[in-house]
């Protein structure tokens, strides 16, 4: 994806005709996929309120009844907004954990996305850069899987977006044992990745490894410490 609104928007109208034709419940789209702006805070120049007119085109395409024709640092606290909630909501294929790319490093909020909002699937849209995606990306989101025993879904953007900003891809989809069930033939490819996500598999995992009934609490940590 780039800095081009209406192509993406016609590349992800492709995308999803082709995921319903599939028979997908739900589509996950990488992070910024609607736009990838050349300069830092370029996204801001187009950025609308939620019921403006991108967002209300990608709510259309939802319903599946439009046609739409057709080494660098990256300091993105200068011009985006953290979250201040950890979010779960209720969805056909499960209850599904929302995080997105760098939160991937951070195991303590797949933990209460697990364990205090009762997630069954986690979401990791991302944009990760060449370099810490081919060290980090596939084994970070394995232990996530693992960790949480949640289906992960794990959208990516891939390839050059413009001559100063190029993300490494690789979309997968793993299971709650860590078993890679869905990925793009390579991981540059625009396209999609379908799999089963059965919610019968996460609770047998669970049953077998009953972690959140023997996890301790941190509290216990910090006491066993003294």
């Amino acid at each position: 994806m780039a800095s081009n609104l209406a192509a993406n928007m016609a590349t992800c109208s492709h995308l999803l005709k082709e995921a319903a034709s599939a028979g997908a419940k739900l589509l996950c789209f990488p992070e910024a996929f609607s736009y990838v702006g050349t300069m830092d805070g370029d996204s801001v120049l187009v950025a609308e309120p939620l019921d403006g007119p991108i967002m209300n085109h990608y709510c259309s395409l939802a319903r599946f009844d439009v046609d739409v024709p057709g080494g660098r640092v990256y300091k993105e606290s200068s011009f985006t907004e953290s979250g201040k909630d950890i979010v779960a909501v209720d969805s056909p294929i499960g209850r599904l954990g929302l995080s997105v790319c760098y939160d991937l490093r951070f195991p303590e909020m797949y933990q209460l996305l697990r364990f205090q909002h009762e997630a069954q699937v986690l979401l990791v849209p991302a944009a990760f850069t060449t370099v810490t995606g081919e060290a980090h990306w596939e084994i970070l989101l394995r232990a996530r899987a693992i960790e949480t025993q949640c289906y992960v879904i794990a959208a990516a953007q891939a390839g050059k977006h413009n001559d100063k900003r190029e993300s490494y891809g690789n979309t997968l989809i793993i299971d709650p044992w860590g078993t890679i069930v869905g990925r793009l033939p390579d991981r540059l490819s625009t396209g999609i990745v379908v799999a089963d996500i059965d919610l019968s598999f996460v609770d047998s995992v669970r049953e077998k490894m009953p972690i959140a009934k023997q996890r301790k609490p941190i509290d216990f940590w910090k006491a066993a410490s003294l």
